[in-house]
Formats: structure tokens, C-alpha cells, sequence
């Protein structure tokens, strides 16, 4: 599941897509299939106007990221946080040995924040290797280097280093917390991936407080034509549709607890 999971989207991602078409295109053109040669480059040309110079995946981000709106203020007391993985560079980690953050790196700062306020509070951190070749440290791993810097000791960290998805994140999390005697704990990851994440441990009966962070729009987002920033309206697309790809995919699989968890 793991690796055709990978593959899907290797293909499936709106650039690959707009590719294939062109190809497509080509090939039907030395084969002087003119109707077929003319529907695969017109296809490529309107993925990349979308995906390029619409706000369509900004669109599709917002609404994911409102299905769970963080909280006003921080809890009165904090016992344990869930942080999902996914927030470091593990390929160059790996190698330099460093703390090198990628966009999602609100999530580790946001648990540094709540970790320092509430001192008795315990961190889970979720996330291992997710990449096909599995030679690579991951996010576990990287934030025994990262927490301890801004005093909060090793004592306090609870670190899953097997998790490759997000369902694995919440099968694995489920043992460790039965393990350390933890229950509802806020669930930290980005606004984004909250509605697959909460989907996830709820259907495993799973106690969270989603706490999301992490976000991509400002909420406002309306449709429209947006020529400014081509380069972020690709990234974003391509996140929000594989996240949709994967919250169709884990509900069709049974395993999350509905379609669009809100």
C-alpha cells in the first residue's frame, strides 16, 4: 500500500499529469492522430493555466484548513502533544547531521512553544522514514537533536521512528501512548493534514485535540486569476490534491471515520 501509494502520486501530481499529456500529444502527432494530438496538448495547457496562474489550489488548501479551527487560547494544563512528522529535511539531515525545517516546520516550533509553557507536558513525535528507499533518518530522530537546544530535555520526548504514513503515525502513536499511560492529547500537524489525521485517530478511537498550525492561506482566499506567484500556486495545488487523494483513498480503505472529517 506504502509503495503504490508513492508511485500514484509520482504520476498522478498536476505537472506530471500536464507532462504526460504533452507527450501524449506528441506522440500522437508523429502518428498523425491530429483530434488525439490536439486534446492531449490543449488538456496539458489548461492543467498548467490552473495550476500555474489560478488560485484554485489555494482554494482547495482553505478549505482544508478551516474544517478544524485552532482553539482561542491554550489549554489551562497540558499532559502530553502529538506532533506528526513531516516538517524536516531528513534527506540533507541525514547527511549534515543538522535541524534543516521544511514549510511545515510550524509544527515543531508551535510544540517548542506549548513543550516550554507547560514544563510537565510529554512529547510524542511521530515520523520516520517516508521515502521509497527507506535510507534516511526521520523526523523522530531529528527532534532529539532539535528539542533539547531550547531546554527541553530527552526525558520528556517519546519518539515513533517507524511511522511512514499518516495512518501508520496513528497505529504506531495508539501503542506508545497505551504504553506511557497518556491520553488526550493535543494533536499538532498542519491546518491542512488535520482532517485526514483527525479522520485517522478517530476511527482507532484515538482521544486528540487537533491543533492545527501551519497554514498555508489567509483564509480570505476568493477565485481568481493570480499570475504574481505561479511557483506557490503549483506548490499548494499539488499539496491539496494529494491530500484529497488521500483522504479518498484511507476512506474508501476504511480507514478513517468519514469522507471530509470536520
Amino acid at each position: 500500500m506504502f509503495v503504490i501509494s508513492k508511485l500514484v502520486w509520482i504520476f498522478a501530481q498536476p505537472l506530471s499529469l500536464a507532462f504526460f499529456l504533452v507527450f501524449l500529444a506528441l506522440i500522437a502527432g508523429l502518428l498523425r492522430w491530429r483530434i488525439l494530438s490536439i486534446l492531449g496538448a490543449t488538456g496539458s495547457a489548461l492543467i498548467l493555466f490552473v495550476t500555474l496562474y489560478t488560485t484554485v489550489g489555494n482554494l482547495l488548501m482553505q478549505g482544508l484548513e478551516q474544517r478544524f479551527a485552532k482553539p482561542a487560547a491554550d489549554p489551562d494544563s497540558l499532559q502530553c502533544m502529538i506532533v506528526l512528522g513531516g516538517a524536516f529535511e531528513n534527506e540533507v539531515n541525514t547527511v549534515r547531521h543538522g535541524i534543516e525545517f521544511n514549510a511545515a516546520a510550524d509544527r515543531f516550533v508551535e510544540a517548542l512553544r506549548l513543550a516550554q509553557k507547560f514544563p510537565q507536558s510529554r512529547i510524542l513525535v511521530s515520523g520516520g522514514d517516508g521515502s521509497l528507499s527507506g535510507i534516511y533518518e526521520g523526523d523522530a530522530a531529528a527532534s532529539e537533536r532539535f528539542f533539547p537546544l531550547f531546554g527541553v530535555g530527552k526525558d520528556r520526548l517519546i519518539e515513533e521512528r517507524q511511522s511512514r504514513t499518516t495512518f501508520e503515525n496513528a497505529v504506531n502513536t495508539k501503542e506508545f501512548l497505551a504504553s506511557q499511560g497518556l491520553s488526550n492529547c493535543l494533536l499538532i500537524t498542519s491546518g491542512f493534514h488535520m482532517p485526514r489525521s483527525v479522520g485517522i485517530f478517530r476511527k482507532l478511537g484515538i482521544d486528540i485535540v487537533p491543533w492545527p498550525t501551519d497554514y498555508r492561506t489567509d483564509g480570505e482566499v476568493r477565485p481568481r486569476l493570480d499570475f504574481t506567484q505561479p511557483n506557490l500556486n503549483a506548490q499548494n495545488l499539488a499539496t491539496a490534491i494529494r491530500e484529497w487523494y488521500g483522504l479518498v483513498g484511507y476512506y474508501l480503505a476504511g480507514r478513517t471515520s468519514e469522507l471530509y472529517p470536520g
